[in-house]
């Protein structure tokens, strides 16, 4: 299941929106995700990982983002979600933020302060919560070759790259 959602500009690492966050009683590490999140956009806008695809675990989550147009598409996942649905997931958002004229995006300071996109996110996570719908399940049996393409990652070596270079990151 989609549980947290981030886009944010490449350039700076300024984080634009988040989609509604999915509340689960028995996990009261959200902000930490979301700080995980974060991190994460700022690492690829300083170049330190990959500008491309990604797939970063985290405890029994998946932190999968994508970079289009040089702005970051990053979801949290359950570690068992499918990561070409996750991915499914990503493309649609960015095909969403695409209709936006890029001059109010670059106009954005604040973190977080492109509300418009957030409605967007919620209603985009909808359609993929559920991973047996026939629409989803027609993305996960359709063939494609952008799975290879994909490297997977544990974040305590994103972490202790981070370390070694002399900069620190406490989650």
């Amino acid at each position: 299941m989609v549980k947290l959602t981030i886009v944010g500009r490449v350039s700076d690492g300024l984080p634009l929106a988040k989609g509604p966050r999915y509340v689960d009683e028995e996990n009261h590490n959200f902000a930490i995700y979301k700080q995980q999140g974060e991190f994460v956009l700022e690492e690829i806008s300083r170049e330190a990982l990959p500008p491309s695809r990604m797939i970063i675990r985290i405890d029994h989550h998946c932190l999968s983002y994508m970079v289009e147009n040089g702005i970051c598409f990053i979801t949290l996942c359950d570690s068992s979600y499918p990561r070409k649905l996750a991915f499914h997931y990503l493309q649609d958002l960015q095909k969403k933020f695409e209709k936006f004229e890029r001059s109010l995006i670059d106009k954005i300071t604040k973190p977080y302060s492109f509300v418009k996109f957030d409605s967007i996110i919620g209603s985009i996570r909808r359609q993929y919560l559920d991973t047996r719908t026939q629409a989803n399940l027609s993305k996960l049996n359709a063939k494609s070759g952008q799975d290879t393409e994909i490297v997977t990652e544990h974040m305590s070596h994103i972490l202790e790259r981070k370390q070694r270079s002399g900069k620190t990151f406490i989650p």
